[in-house]
């Protein structure tokens, strides 16, 4: 039979046949003795021969689909397909999940879900004609959306409260260590998601909001009792484990996007509302975990703040108010140690002072000098040992965030700039560095330690305000090294370098690299000025003579006296700078006496001995080759030295003296205390460095009121020292008076820059 030539179907009787199929299905699913559709015969639909049923299922389908009008049942055929899901969930399904409860509705629930995805798989499929012509042209819901809404409407609607609270009331089961069917659980909140068809609406807001209402309910009551029974690190335990269990149960059956609002939750019911409290505890809390170095416990605190907001804030705060306090404790035992050595000290002059006169008080100076320098080390050592330790922490413990970095910073710059016995933390540093670097320092340490211990003191250079202080103290310091051959390793002195460098920048080391090169560039001057001596036989200077040269604007400032220097000596200088004006002539010579040594050879009585002094000391001792006797007046107009120069010379000469069996003795001059001239040249650098800075600023400003003009000048300053805020307008008033700034004549606050 063609086309053409087909019988006529009408309603009833094709629904009727497909009735039949329908119920076959229903029956299979209900679990009726009812030969299943196989695999194969489904596939056999698309082949010959067909299965005779499930063939006149498809034809029966297509054949009233597309019969001419008025027989097109198209959209009747579309209904039906409704009707048939919404007479078997009404007739069956629902029945049979209402005389269900808890559990066994759950059950009961997955299985009809279960069944109903299967029966409109099929069904969707016996009218699939449907879905390819009809609703595409008509823009009607497709067959598998229509028969998933039927279950939507009628089973899930009614039911998803009940649902809801059942398996709210497992989790909470769970959470109290009861075992439960997780595999149940997964499955019904899968129908949660699936009956959104791809929307997670059902899910949130028919089962996610009470759920998470629910878990912040239950951690309330739990965080209220522990709070009360537990110390901190139980507390956080707990917490910690709270946390882990959720996060398990997100794993296992509820849906992914869950996780960050539950775990939201818990720890705003377990740490947020709770904080202070937990971190204040008295003998549990975050001050005494660090009091108790409780690494791991602070670890675990860590973690669990980190997830809440500002969580870390009190942590840090507790943090950095704990390594203050110990930086300070520091401070004040040094202060009290320091103070303790003084009172001995002079307790010990007054006793001494009418036995061992000038010299011996003298040695009794160097020594309480030794003693305080021992003191200072120790003092920088304990504080190097809090910077390493607290520096652990962070990276540790606290993971190496910024902000226990920040904190870590902000208590060292508090203690770290307090000084010590009247010295400041840049000069302890600098004489710390002095220490190590020097031959015969108090501190024996390996290659390996000195570079680490070097790399520390850098470190704690970064919190010290006053860092051009500390740059002039080193290099008063590696100065003394350099010229008196005390350094005892070159690579050490050029690895601070680079060190400090790498930490202040290129400016704040130019000058130390240049003494450093300068020794360098002396120490072939003078193989060139033996070699020079060796080849002129005229130029004799008739004793040993060895001449450091050096760069003027590298090194600290030296007095320079006309001293009246011995005929053996004058002769010494003619022959150098002779040599020297063979190689330059564009440079000058000023010679440092100041810094000069000289061997003598002293013919006594008893015995010759060999004299190791100072060029000063030299020339007092050479005046007495020619006389037996001088007056103090006589010394000091042939020397041509100060008062005070002369008194320091023959106090040293004087009181000098050595045990019989000394050949070689060297003659000290009394220390001079150079820290007030340091902090002069400094406060004398500072003041042109705000200038500077003042009219870079102007400069590129032109005009600029008073309180942002200091707040720049302070912040381009900052990373050498902390400019007072009065310097800063002495330096402006100064600046105005020499015609480089003006005041605005209606605001005197407002500066303006004067070409």
């Amino acid at each position: 039979m063609t086309m053409n030539e087909r019988k006529t179907i009408d309603l009833e009787q094709g629904w009727e046949f497909m009735q039949k199929g329908i119920t076959k299905l229903k029956n299979i699913l209900e679990g009726l003795p009812e030969p299943q559709f196989s695999s194969e015969d489904y596939m056999m639909l698309y082949t010959y021969p067909f299965p005779y049923d499930i063939v006149l299922l498809h034809v029966t389908i297509y054949n009233m689909c597309t019969q001419k009008p008025p027989h097109d049942y198209s959209q009747q055929l579309y209904d039906k397909y409704r009707e048939s899901f919404e007479e078997y969930i009404t007739s069956t399904v629902l029945p049979s999940i209402r005389e269900k409860h808890d559990e066994f509705m759950l059950r009961e629930l997955v299985k009809r879900w279960a069944n109903h995805k299967v029966m409109v798989r099929w069904l969707s499929r016996f009218f699939h004609y449907l879905d390819r012509y009809f609703i595409a042209r008509r823009s009607l819901p497709p067959l598998n959306e229509v028969g998933l809404t039927c279950f939507r409407d009628l089973v899930y609607l009614e039911l998803n409260g009940k649902v809801r609270d059942a398996v709210i009331s497992l989790i909470d089961q769970e959470r109290e260590g009861e075992q439960i069917d997780r595999a149940l659980l997964k499955n019904v909140l899968d129908i949660f998601v699936e009956i959104g068809m791809g929307q997670m609406d059902h899910y949130e807001n028919d089962f996610e909001d009470a759920m998470l209402k629910d878990t912040a309910a239950y951690y309330s009551r739990k965080a209220s009792n522990w709070i009360l029974e537990d110390s901190c690190p139980d507390y956080m335990l707990k917490a910690e484990e709270c946390l882990k269990r959720e996060k398990d149960r997100v794993s296992h059956y509820l849906h992914s996007s869950s996780e960050p609002k539950l775990l939201e939750k818990v720890q705003h019911e377990l740490l947020s509302v709770y904080a202070n409290q937990l971190l204040e505890k008295e003998h549990s809390g975050c001050h005494a975990l660090l009091r108790d170095d409780k690494v791991e416990d602070l670890s675990r605190m860590f973690r669990l703040f980190s997830k809440i907001p500002k969580g870390l804030d009190p942590v840090s705060n507790i943090f950095k108010q704990h390594v203050t306090a110990e930086g300070t404790a520091l401070v004040k035992q040094a202060e009290d140690a320091a103070s303790n050595k003084k009172v001995c000290f002079y307790y010990g002059c007054f006793l001494l002072q009418f036995i061992l006169f000038y010299f011996l008080i003298c040695c009794i100076i160097a020594e309480k000098r030794d003693v305080v320098g021992l003191q200072e080390q120790v003092f920088v050592r304990k504080v190097i040992e809090l910077h390493d330790k607290y520096l652990a922490y962070v990276n540790d413990c606290f993971q190496n965030h910024t902000l226990f970095h920040k904190s870590l910073k902000e208590a060292f710059e508090v203690f770290c700039n307090k000084g010590v016995a009247g010295s400041s933390s840049a000069e302890l540093l600098a004489t710390f560095c002095d220490n190590i670097l020097k031959k015969g320092g108090s501190e024996k340490l390996s290659d390996e330690a000195i570079e680490e211990t070097l790399e520390k003191v850098v470190k704690l250079l970064a919190y010290i305000s006053d860092k051009d202080l500390f740059a002039e103290f080193y290099r008063k310091k590696l100065a003394r090294r350099l010229l008196f051959d005390k350094s005892a390793n070159d690579d050490h002195e050029r690895s601070i370098l680079t060190k400090l460098k790498q930490q202040c920048g290129g400016q704040f080391t130019s000058k130390m690299e240049g003494m450093v090169t300068d020794l360098t560039l002396a120490r072939e001057n003078q193989t060139s000025f033996e070699e020079y001596l060796s080849n002129n036989s005229n130029a004799n200077p008739g004793i040993d003579l060895t001449v450091t040269v050096l760069t003027t604007g590298f090194w600290p400032s030296y007095k320079s006296f006309d001293l009246n220097l011995p005929a053996e000596m004058v002769k010494c200088v003619e022959v150098f700078r002779e040599f020297y004006q063979t190689k330059t002539k564009h440079r000058k010579l000023t010679w440092i006496y100041s810094l000069g040594t000289c061997n003598l050879l002293g013919k006594f009585e008893t015995r010759n001995t060999e004299l190791i002094v100072t060029t000063y000391q030299a020339s007092a001792l050479l005046l007495f080759n020619s006389s037996d006797r001088l007056s103090y007046s006589e010394i000091m107009t042939q020397l041509n030295l100060t008062d005070d120069d002369v008194v320091r010379l023959l106090h040293s000469l004087s009181c000098a003296n050595s045990p019989d069996k000394m050949r070689r003795i060297k003659i000290p001059l009394p220390p001079v205390d150079e820290k007030k001239k340091v902090i002069e040249d400094v406060d004398k650098d500072r003041r042109y460095a705000i200038d500077a800075s003042i009219v870079r600023i102007m400069k590129s400003r032109k005009v600029l009121g008073h309180q942002q003009l200091v707040l720049e000048c302070v912040e381009q300053l900052g990373r050498m020292f902390k400019p007072d805020f009065k310097a800063i307008k002495k330096r402006i008033e100064d600046l105005i008076t020499r015609d480089y700034l003006e005041r605005d004549k209606t605001n005197p606050n407002m500066f303006r820059y004067l070409a």
